[in-house]
């Protein structure tokens, strides 16, 4: 029964796929913009033998991995502070909420004049978008702690920094990982963004290589491979909050 309904799920994708092939075969498409899966599956086969993919996706993973892991801790530390000293938080709040808004892609320009051309370019700015999840949550993670646990502290005596060991990292921990999932898929798509635009490195560099030759058999194949790459890491975190913390992972229809 549960892999008839997983086996579902591929009704749409593969009937897309046989569709898309039996156009493209019965008009035998010979286009610039377009091509048949047939082609697209050739052409990826041909990049992963030559491995080509495999150092665009590897190059294109690092910067996820570091911006990702800049901006957690960016974040979970903002988070923590604010949310427990409550004068901070009103002390930051006006520039925090100027600065929030601020689009990723927007200061690309002005880290290319501090970073240049490269990874501290595409880390500096995956570690700018994904911040802001993990600062958010935490915060607000942080003021739904049972207020008793804080009295409990001040009775024991407890420094600052044993609060935040023994009782606010485990409370908020839950959603602070629900937080890290969504920064993983912001990550993703930020890198692949700098890279189409400014760094030529990566899979987003692979896709303007292969739009510059005229070849969006290539092109195709990168993005499904992105897309890919994406849910695969979501399945995997999803999987890891479901062992770590099975009472409170939150996820979509299991498939």
């Amino acid at each position: 029964m549960a892999l008839l309904q997983r086996s579902r799920g591929l009704v749409i994708p593969v009937g897309l796929v046989v569709l898309t092939e039996a156009w493209g075969r019965s008009i035998s498409l010979d286009s610039l913009t377009l091509a048949i899966p047939s082609n697209i599956v050739l052409t990826f086969g041909k990049a992963v033998v030559d491995g080509s993919i495999a150092t665009a996706t590897a190059q294109t993973l690092v910067a996820v991995v570091i911006g990702v892991t800049v901006g957690t801790a960016i974040g979970l530390v903002l988070g923590i502070a604010l949310g427990l000293v409550r004068q901070l938080d009103r002390l930051f709040a006006l520039t925090i909420e100027l600065i929030r808004p601020i689009p990723t892609v927007a200061l690309i320009p002005l880290v290319i004049l501090i970073a240049g051309l490269g990874y501290g370019t595409e880390i500096t700015i995956v570690a700018f978008g994904t911040l802001w999840p993990i600062f958010i949550m935490s915060r607000a993670a942080i003021r739904s702690v049972e207020p008793r646990l804080f009295e409990v502290a001040d009775a024991l005596g407890l420094s600052w920094w044993q609060r935040v060991q023994t009782i606010v990292l485990p409370s908020i921990a839950p959603r602070v990982f629900l937080a890290f999932r969504l920064a993983v898929g912001f990550a993703l798509i930020i890198a692949v963004t700098v890279e189409i635009t400014t760094n030529p490195l990566g899979l987003g560099n692979a896709m303007v290589i292969a739009q510059n030759a005229l070849d969006p058999a290539l092109a195709l194949a990168l993005l499904i491979w992105i897309g890919f790459i994406g849910w695969a890491l979501s399945r995997i975190l999803s999987r890891l909050e479901h062992l770590v913390f099975p009472a409170s992972a939150i996820t979509g229809p299991r498939q």
